[in-house]
């Protein structure tokens, strides 16, 4: 028998984020299950684990909604929730729904080769970025996944000078140059708000 709780299924490279407005909001009803982020870096696999996660919980709640945007899976995503009445975040990817559609296309067209980092990316660059893409193993791998890129833009949820100086070692590591956009968490906020109406 469902309850009348409310499960958000979502990405592990948000979770800090969402926690943040659950508590923010009082919500008491709703839970929040994460899958691994570094499913990111596998996204064909990244449809199969969300399925997962509705089936084993679909009995279980009133509502499931899911806190992923289509994060590269081609529409895959779109279409297994058509199974389903399930929503899930707007937008392409995180760097999206935190800066909002048109600030990102806006900072899109300015520079195509743009490289984007969140807070979650900029604590965790070495694990995800240099030893996710094999970097750390294969150092001339850097030149070849980033010769394209002009610059990094980092879309902050926190205004955090630690944080900031990090993201600016990223770029610097990455021979870009560097520019910060703060997001805070209002866009997510907005579309999180949304679902709990």
């Amino acid at each position: 028998m469902k309850n009348k709780d409310i499960l958000i299924i979502g990405c592990g490279a948000i979770a800090h984020e969402v926690s943040e407005i659950i508590e923010l909001n009082n919500w008491d009803n709703v839970r929040l299950q994460c899958l691994n982020a570094e499913l990111h870096n596998t996204p064909k696999i990244l449809p199969r684990k969300i399925k997962e996660a509705i089936d084993s919980n679909i009995n279980d709640y009133s509502k499931i909604f899911l806190a992923y945007a289509d994060c590269g899976t081609g529409g895959l995503i779109d279409l297994l929730l058509k199974d389903y009445d399930i929503e899930r975040l707007d937008g392409a990817h995180c760097y999206e729904f935190y800066s909002g559609s048109s600030v990102f296309k806006e900072l899109s067209e300015k520079e195509i080769g743009t490289f984007y980092l969140t807070d979650f990316l900029v604590k965790n660059f070495d694990r995800l970025v240099i030893e996710g893409l094999g970097i750390q193993k294969y150092p001339s791998l850097k030149e070849d996944y980033f010769r394209n890129y002009k610059n990094v833009v980092y879309l902050a949820q926190l205004q955090d000078n630690v944080l900031e100086s990090k993201a600016r070692e990223c770029a610097d590591y990455l021979n870009l140059e560097f520019s910060v956009h703060f997001t805070g968490l209002k866009n997510l906020g907005n579309q999180l708000n949304e679902v709990m109406k």
